[in-house]
């Protein structure tokens, strides 16, 4: 398969903003309220649900899925940049970081428990995210869960020149609305189990929105 050309750009983009992006970006103990306690639902799914080992894709420096392991989820990390994924891999020797892309995969057909796309879906073209979601649902075991955060929109399409400290970016963010969202998972045969939209908190200009869902037996 052809790899999509706005992955290099993506990939190019946090190559160059990786060591602030890891200084900038919070830790999980410093999200909110409701995003921690999304993150821990989904852990405990995955643990209650036994089918397998939770990928954490877009996993950036490597800090959702230690806090995942620290929930008691085997999990592992995988992302498009090589930076990130050597960041990652200082920070946590103990667990296992990949360089990928969620468009295609080396995971085996039902192989995962669990998939986390947190915030790693928004550079996706709109028109591609279902490529991206027959992925998540090729690579889960039945029974399986996905959870998916990001910032959503009315077809918002943003391209930032600078980021994370002023560093040159050349990808794209597509804010697209959560009824589509959900739809899109829905045909791509993941059935979304619960929804949460989160209007912009203080500093923020964007709502979030979290999806829970699974596949089915």
């Amino acid at each position: 398969m052809t790899e999509p050309l706005y992955l290099a750009a993506v990939r190019e983009s946090y190559d160059t903003v990786a060591a602030d992006y890891a200084e900038l970006v919070k830790n999980p103990a410093e999200l909110d309220p409701l995003s921690r306690a999304m993150l821990a639902a989904f852990a405990e799914a995955v643990q209650v649900a036994g089918r397998g080992p939770v990928a954490d894709l877009g996993c950036g420096p490597g800090k959702v899925t230690a806090h995942l392991a620290d929930l008691g989820v085997p999990a592992f990390g995988v992302d498009l940049s090589p930076k990130m994924v050597e960041l990652a891999r200082q920070a946590y020797p103990h667990l296992t970081f990949t360089v990928g892309s969620m468009t295609a995969s080396d995971i085996r057909d039902d192989e995962l428990g669990g998939i986390l796309a947190y915030y790693s879906t928004h550079h996706t073209p709109p028109e591609l995210l279902p490529v991206v979601f027959a992925e998540f649902r090729r690579t889960l075991a039945p029974g399986g869960h996905l959870m998916l955060a990001g910032h959503v929109g009315d077809d918002e399409h943003l391209r930032p020149t600078q980021a994370y400290g002023g560093h040159p970016v050349s990808y794209a963010s597509h804010l697209v609305p959560p009824d589509r969202i959900a739809g899109l998972l829905e045909e791509a045969g993941l059935t979304v189990t619960a929804r949460l939209v989160q209007a912009p908190d203080e500093g923020a200009r964007r709502a979030v929105a979290t999806f829970m869902a699974r596949r089915a037996e």
